[in-house]
């Protein structure tokens, strides 16, 4: 038996097509309507009226919203997974003791590291004290 699998067709232009993605975005900003996000819309109105934009249209406020909603959670879940993995690492240099605590702790070198990725640099000051004194209990203190 000779079997021949059947050649792609390229994509249609037709009416029709255009129709169902018209009608698939019409279906979503409506839904929006109905959608509160995490980010409150005044919160986003703030800020993209801080940059220049007015909209007085709340669906488009909110899609701004559920974009910046999984922006953030992506990052943060990329940074849960450097977390990990530098844990992970330490573990495997201390040998096999058993770590009892288990918590994650994130650092901001996590962060920075997850934000890179999605090209945000993030530049942390290191923390330098006025004397070497300082955060001491000032009756501990020589002076």
């Amino acid at each position: 038996m000779n079997y021949q699998h059947p050649q792609p067709q390229p994509p249609q232009q037709s009416g029709e097509g255009k129709h169902d993605d018209d009608a698939s975005v019409t279906e979503f900003l409506a839904s929006l309507l109905e959608y509160t996000p995490t980010i409150p819309d005044e919160l986003v109105e703030h800020y993209l009226g801080k940059s220049g934009f007015q909209c007085p249209d709340v669906r488009l406020i909110r899609l701004v919203a559920v974009a910046t909603q999984k922006f953030v959670a992506e990052v943060a879940s990329d940074a849960l997974q450097h977390c990990k993995a530098r844990q992970a690492s330490i573990v495997k240099d201390k040998g096999n003791k058993q770590q009892k605590d288990k918590r994650l702790i994130l650092t901001m070198d996590d962060l920075s590291k997850a934000l890179h990725e999605y090209g945000v640099n993030v530049k942390h000051q290191e923390y330098y004290a006025d004397s070497p004194s300082t955060g001491l209990d000032p009756t501990t203190r020589e002076e």
